[in-house]
């Protein structure tokens, strides 16, 4: 500042403005802007400028921290976005995952109705496990029992009148073939010894023609009886040949008793004499009552029998006394 009447600079008007100046040439300043009009003139202008300068920094800055804020709005909309489709395509990945389980389980399940079904179908066609199993436990083991046979001339087979006892057997070779099937003496009972082909067909008393024949089985010792008798009439007849009769009844004497008697069941009250259609296309012939032998029945049966006879006897002995 040059002298009282001297203009002022705008750096001091500016720092005079600004509060920057010291106190002495402060108030020099502040005493010559009262006494010049220009200076006070130009004080006011640069104090105006600086604030709208002032204004224009404070909206830029205002504009700046808008767009800051804006572009970090738009950074969480786009980022939740980003997330909603991550989450949308976790969902339709699990999603496709379940049903191509759920697919799986129902395939499977399909599978295993569909086998059970398989398995149902099955045993119904198959014939009954029972009568299997009845058939199967009244024919002899192949391996232990296949038959054996005697030299025989045919007259002597036929001229026999008694053709329903069967000759005893041995005791120890009845019990070698308990053992060798397995049939303890504890259940020998429930047994009959039976010969495979029937002496009357010309069969031996070999082990290899005798096995122990269930009486729990409906093809037994009785049933078998009844297509030995009807065989020996049809051989003694020339009807059927000795060797084809052995053959039939040693290969599986229950198809034989199916074809001789035409039938699929065991007929207690069919003859042995009866011939309801043979391979050999016999004639029919009458029924008769069936013929019991007691020699194929077990020993506690055949005890029972005779003891049912006396009772009967001494009955009809008692019966006349007690007539008034």
């Amino acid at each position: 500042m040059q002298g009282s009447q001297a203009h002022l600079s705008d750096e001091d008007l500016l720092l005079f403005s600004d509060q920057e100046l010291p106190t002495r040439q402060a108030t020099m300043v502040r005493e010559h802007i009262a006494q010049c009009a220009p200076c006070r003139g130009r004080l006011s202008e640069l104090e105006s400028a600086s604030a709208d300068f002032l204004d224009l920094h404070e909206r830029e800055i205002q504009a700046q921290s808008s767009q800051l804020k804006s572009s970090r709005t738009l950074l969480q909309t786009r980022l939740s976005e980003a997330s909603r489709r991550s989450g949308r395509s976790r969902s339709v990945a699990f999603g496709s995952i379940l049903t191509r389980q759920l697919a799986s389980a129902c395939l499977a399940l399909l599978i295993v109705a569909g086998s059970i079904w398989g398995v149902r179908q099955m045993l119904r066609t198959r014939p009954g496990s029972d009568v299997m199993r009845a058939e199967a436990i009244a024919l002899p083991q192949r391996t232990l029992t296949p038959g054996s046979t005697r030299a025989v001339q045919l007259t002597d087979l036929c001229g026999t009148q008694d053709v329903n006892n069967d000759p005893p057997v041995n005791p120890s070779l009845e019990q070698a073939v308990f053992q060798e099937y397995g049939v303890p003496a504890s259940s020998a009972r429930n047994y009959a010894l039976d010969y495979l082909i029937t002496p009357a067909l010309g069969g031996s008393d070999s082990i290899r023609n005798l096995w122990p024949q269930p009486y729990s089985s409906s093809w037994n010792a009785r049933v078998k009886d009844q297509l030995e008798d009807h065989l020996h009439e049809l051989v003694c007849q020339g009807k059927v040949q000795l060797a084809t009769a052995q053959n039939d009844i040693a290969t599986d004497w229950i198809a034989a008793y199916k074809r001789y008697f035409n039938t699929d069941r065991p007929d207690p009250n069919l003859s042995t004499a009866a011939s309801l259609g043979t391979a050999n296309k016999l004639e029919p012939r009458r029924r008769n009552p069936p013929v019991t032998r007691i020699s194929k029945v077990a020993p506690y049966e055949r005890k029972r029998t005779a003891s049912g006879l006396r009772i009967v006897d001494r009955f009809s002995e008692l019966l006349p006394r007690l007539k008034v």
